[in-house]
């Protein structure tokens, strides 16, 4: 009897498993984008708008191009970024060959990057005392939703239902728990009165510059196999 009991969690496990099945991105891009609101008890009319990070992917690999922040449509900085590895590349560049960076230039660790989409293998502070909340609807899109609530700050965080994974993730640990995407946090500080939004927001297409690099690389790789 044990037995059969055994054999017939191990299958309810097998099944629950293949229902939940990531499906994982090849080609696209995710734009970082804050908000932050000073004097905020006092209304939103106080506002600043940064363009973080303008991220562009394929596969595994991600092109990230950080806008200057006075002047955001031109680029302050690009990097290549493979696995848990960065690589800083020329703004001007269009002809870089990817996989002789690799070999070639000097690593940085994507955690010690200062600029840009912040990578960080840390948990969500207090995170074991968060608080469910009701689902919500923004911009058309259905959330699940909790928060966080300490004595210096109060943070929700906004996730979507998907079983589509990016390969960049604002805490990839509550996207697993929630099996979706992490696309907003909302964080008041309550000693400074700042009122700060992060966005991260997917897209299909490419940014010029990243579909430069992309496609001049994939032609080089094209050129070799063959």
């Amino acid at each position: 009897m044990k037995t059969k009991l055994t054999l017939l969690s191990f299958a309810v496990m097998l099944i629950l498993n293949s229902c939940h099945k990531e499906i994982k991105s090849e080609k696209g891009g995710i734009d970082i984008i804050s908000n932050v609101y000073f004097n905020a008890s006092k209304g939103l009319d106080e506002m600043q708008s940064f363009h973080i990070s303008k991220m562009n992917y394929s596969e595994d690999d991600l092109i990230e191009i950080v806008p200057d922040r006075s002047f955001p449509e031109m680029s302050k900085q690009i990097y290549f970024i493979k696995d848990s590895l960065c690589y800083p590349l020329d703004s001007e560049t269009k002809t870089a060959i990817l996989s002789e960076i690799v070999l070639k230039q000097k690593l940085l660790l994507v955690w010690q990057k200062k600029d840009g989409a912040v990578f960080s293998k840390e948990w969500i502070p207090n995170y074991k005392n968060r608080r469910k909340l009701s689902d919500t609807v923004l911009f058309g899109k259905q959330y699940k939703r909790f928060e966080i609530n300490s004595p210096w700050n109060y943070t929700r965080f906004y996730i979507y239902p998907t079983d589509t994974i990016l390969p960049y993730s604002l805490y990839r640990h509550a996207e697993i728990d929630y099996r979706g995407r992490l696309e907003r946090i909302d964080s008041y500080n309550k000693k400074n009165d700042i009122f700060i939004t992060l966005q991260l927001i997917p897209r299909k297409n490419w940014d010029e510059a990243a579909r430069e690099l992309f496609e001049f690389n994939h032609f080089v790789a094209r050129n070799k196999n063959e």
